[in-house]
């Protein structure tokens, strides 16, 4: 085993390691790009936006970091082979990928069409499981190769309208933890960070944004909704080379969400 991953002692190649960001052109994925990009990774930003994914680039390159965009829909079956081509082709290696992209719909159980249901399980599962597969060969010669999917409270509550989204993130909870086993062997980590409630455009994909955002805040023991600056430097810790005894794990960054509403 390389030696970086026992010891979790930086050399110059973790410290030139390349990361795959989903979901990078805002929110979470955008704060954890820039995070990245600030500790010397060289960030693949990927998502479906183009010209906000290269206005990110370039500002995280106008800081001094390094950045590449990638155009992709990861509801489409072959993206993941494609985004793990486009970086490899112009960078030569693949050491982190950061699942943050979600598809999010919030509906009763009769009101969901079947493509909505495929939708949310093609980005929340299906994307993350084989973006990892497709980026296997070159993880297991990455110096410190680590993988964090970004899960959701909905994961281990139970509510009203979430039953869909609930279970992919559950399942991806499930995937973090299975794969840890699997790869623990070739080097590879991989775990995953909860969020609660965080002020993101995923929480506006709602007929009435604002009144969720409100409601949403009063869900949380804190008091407030999560900002992505927040997950973005837990999501640091988990990729950060000194993390490298940390696999297998789902980190809880919820404000206190899954403990209920206060007073209840």
């Amino acid at each position: 085993m390389h030696p970086s991953r026992d010891s979790g002692v930086s050399s110059d190649a973790v410290d030139s390691r390349v990361a795959i960001v989903t979901g990078a052109s805002s929110g979470i994925g955008e704060a954890t790009a820039r995070l990245l990009g600030q500790n010397g990774v060289d960030v693949a930003l990927v998502a479906r936006r183009r010209d906000r994914i290269e206005a990110v680039a370039s500002e995280i390159v106008a800081a001094g970091g390094q950045a590449l965009p990638v155009t992709a829909d990861l509801s489409e079956p072959r993206a993941p082979w494609r985004i793990v081509d486009a970086v490899l082709e112009s960078r030569g290696r693949l050491d982190v990928i950061v699942n943050n992209a979600a598809a999010l719909y919030i509906k009763h159980v009769e009101e969901f069409t079947l493509e909505e249901f495929d939708e949310l399980v093609a980005v929340n599962l299906r994307a993350p499981y084989f973006l990892v597969q497709a980026a296997l060969p070159a993880l297991r010669k990455a110096p410190a190769p680590v993988v964090v999917n970004v899960s959701s409270a909905a994961a281990a509550m139970y509510r009203v309208r979430q039953t869909a989204y609930g279970l992919t993130k559950a399942g991806l909870e499930h995937m973090t933890m299975n794969m840890a086993a699997e790869l623990a062997p070739d080097g590879i980590r991989v775990a995953c960070v909860r969020p609660g409630p965080v002020r993101t455009e995923l929480h506006r994909a709602v007929p009435d944004p604002e009144e969720r955002m409100r409601e949403l805040a009063k869900s949380v023991p804190l008091g407030r909704l999560g900002e992505p600056e927040e997950l973005a430097r837990w999501i640091w810790h988990l990729v950060d080379p000194a993390s490298g005894w940390v696999t297998g794990c789902v980190v809880t960054v919820d404000g206190g969400r899954v403990l209920g509403a206060p007073g209840t």
